[in-house]
């Protein structure tokens, strides 16, 4: 059996609630104890003690069932993330401990109506991008059992991958919620850092780790992660938004790209990633190289200096007290921690900074940097050979991405003459999270393959959804593209979503006397339809805009031809005695040139 994505399973239980124990009685009899993507399994008292927690709520009539966004949505969390009564391993037996709390991150999803049905699989205490280092047994890749599947999130891409769950919980440090993701056809949302609590996740390398979100697609990974986000003051590294950043890229998509793209010899995946490319210049993209010293210089820093210490810290006495309780191999790089000095990290971070602002610097001319997810893959066989080294190609192209306060989406791309995935990444300055998913449902529409590892179609039609860390203005007049005050809506990160019109109860005039030429919009009983453009803003710089608009105009709230309301200009009625209604002509840029003209 295999899940559907959020809005089918939300849509299908949603008359009938009740009807989730049939499925989860048929779904807990799809989840194999055998199938090593797993650490723990939820039995059917703990499944059952969730439903009902939703059913007493709707019963009593304390909540309705669009109170639940998520209800009785499946999903699996990483075995470093707390989930009340269930057993938290890290991967590593001789760690394991059952918490009495959820990680903030569950409990909010929980709230909305999710539902745990297991912990998954990791390269132990989230070190590592291979998926093997785990005394639980190496996490196959989905496509073909022969390769590895991408770490340290192993388990839970396995399982969104294969349709057991609507989606699934990761962190990512250094990549590890994007690899698996490129190894296994869907989509690894890595937030900005801060966004999403990482309150009752066992650290790794706790100024870098965020909580990543796996889904078969982008509209259900941006659905979790609005619900799981936002300021947690239990997190001492918790940020709020500061609603400034765009809500969409710019209509002309300008992507950076590596100027020496570095494949390890890997043909197969170099070729893929090359259709890939051409196939964003086919959708109007430029693809503009960049010197990509930087991003490799920080990317160093994250093992091969005193940040490796960090980790150290993390496992706690289990590295001093009992070592021989690790994998060999992350006991290796976690030791490896003891060698530097506060000295040395203090110095770490002042090189830490000086390269992210260069980085941020050099991407504030593009929309996002496009790169590989991974450069290239590997067989168990092979990793078993050369696991650092391997490991350490795997993360070419995100080891730098939160040691530079970046977001990261990781999508489906062209697959290899193998049938191997080889994902994307487009990557993007902090809070710029809404922008990527934007982009990131319109590239996975136009490259319409099955999603994962199932045979499942993606849905016909995306929901739009409309952010609470946007205003969405209607423009009649100079803030038009081309005109002369549209400059305020650009600088401000505002960016153009569509044409449409009022409804048909306005007039529109042209006002006298004013410099450059503004037209007044007025409510009337006898009016018509009146060609406005909608611009979504940054809350935070709307206060800024309003008050750069003069008497005697405004901002109100219009009534669209659709129904829809949304904020946008209006003009004191005593402005309009002297002014000359070009209602008739439907639109300012329409007046405009009639007028012109003539």
């Amino acid at each position: 059996m295999s899940v559907a994505t959020l809005p089918e399973w939300v849509a299908s239980y949603r008359q009938h609630p009740q009807q989730l124990v049939a499925a989860y009685q048929q779904l807990n009899a799809n989840l194999s104890r055998d199938d090593n993507a797993w650490i723990y399994i939820a039995t059917q008292d703990e499944i059952y003690a969730q439903l009902t927690t939703i059913f007493q709520a709707i019963n009593s009539g304390e909540k309705q069932v669009a109170d639940f966004p998520l209800l009785g949505v499946p999903f699996a969390a990483k075995d470093n993330i707390n989930v009340a009564g269930m057993p938290t391993s890290a991967a590593c037996p001789t760690f394991t401990y059952t918490p009495e709390k959820d990680a903030t991150v569950i409990a909010r999803l929980k709230a909305a109506g999710a539902i745990v049905v297991g912990k998954t699989n990791l390269d132990q205490f989230a070190t590592g991008l291979v998926g093997t280092r785990s005394p639980f047994g190496a996490v196959k890749n989905t496509f073909n059992p022969e390769y590895v599947s991408g770490g340290s999130s192993s388990g839970s891409a396995s399982v969104v991958a294969r349709g057991l769950v609507c989606f699934a919980l990761g962190t990512d440090t250094a990549g590890s919620g994007r690899v698996p993701a490129g190894f296994n056809n869907i989509v690894g949302l890595k937030p900005t850092k801060g966004w999403v609590s990482t309150a009752g996740v066992v650290p790794a390398c706790r100024l870098n780790d965020c909580v990543s979100v796996f889904a078969l697609t982008v509209e259900d990974a941006e659905t979790v992660a609005a619900i799981a986000g936002g300021y947690d003051r239990q997190d001492p590294y918790s940020r709020a938004n500061p609603q400034t950043a765009p809500a969409r890229f710019s209509e002309k998509l300008r992507f950076a790209i590596p100027d020496r793209l570095e494949f390890f010899g890997d043909r197969l995946s170099e070729v893929a990633f090359a259709k890939t490319l051409a196939r964003l210049q086919q959708q109007g993209a430029e693809l503009v190289p960049i010197d990509f010293t930087v991003f490799n210089e920080l990317a160093a820093q994250l093992y091969n200096g005193a940040w490796v210490a960090e980790r150290t810290v993390a496992v706690g006495d289990i590295l001093k007290n009992k070592p021989e309780a690790m994998d060999p191999i992350v006991r290796g790089i976690v030791a490896n921690g003891l060698n530097y000095t506060a000295c040395d990290a203090w110095q770490a971070e002042y090189t830490r900074a000086e390269l992210s602002r260069k980085i941020n610097a050099q991407l504030s001319e593009f929309d996002a940097l496009v790169v590989p997810t991974s450069p290239t893959i590997h067989t168990l066989a092979e990793m078993a050979q050369e696991p650092v080294r391997y490991n350490s190609q795997f993360g070419t192209y995100t080891n730098f991405t939160n040691l530079a306060d970046l977001c990261a989406l990781a999508l489906p791309g062209d697959f290899r003459a193998d049938g191997i995935p080889a994902g994307i990444t487009l990557i993007a300055p902090a809070w710029h999270d809404q922008a990527l998913s934007h982009f990131g449902k319109s590239w996975q529409q136009a490259l319409n393959q099955p999603l994962g590892a199932t045979e499942k179609a993606l849905p016909a039609t995306i929901t739009a959804k409309i952010s609470a860390n946007h205003v969405r203005v209607a423009v009649v007049g100079a803030h038009l593209r081309g005109m002369p005050l549209n400059h305020q809506l650009t600088t401000r990160n505002a960016v153009f979503i569509e044409e449409s019109r009022t409804a048909a109860n306005y007039r529109l005039y042209a006002l006298a006397n004013t410099q450059p030429p503004k037209p007044g919009l007025a409510r009337s009983l006898e009016g018509q339809p009146i060609a406005v453009e909608l611009w979504d803003i940054p809350l935070a710089r709307f206060g800024e805009f309003v008050a750069e608009i003069p008497a005697p105009l405004g901002i109100g709230t219009l009534t669209l031809e659709d129904g829809r309301s949304v904020k946008g200009f209006i003009c004191e009625p005593a402005a309009l005695s002297d002014a000359t209604d070009i209602t008739a002509w439907g639109g300012w840029k329409a007046w405009l040139a009639r007028h012109h003209s003539a």
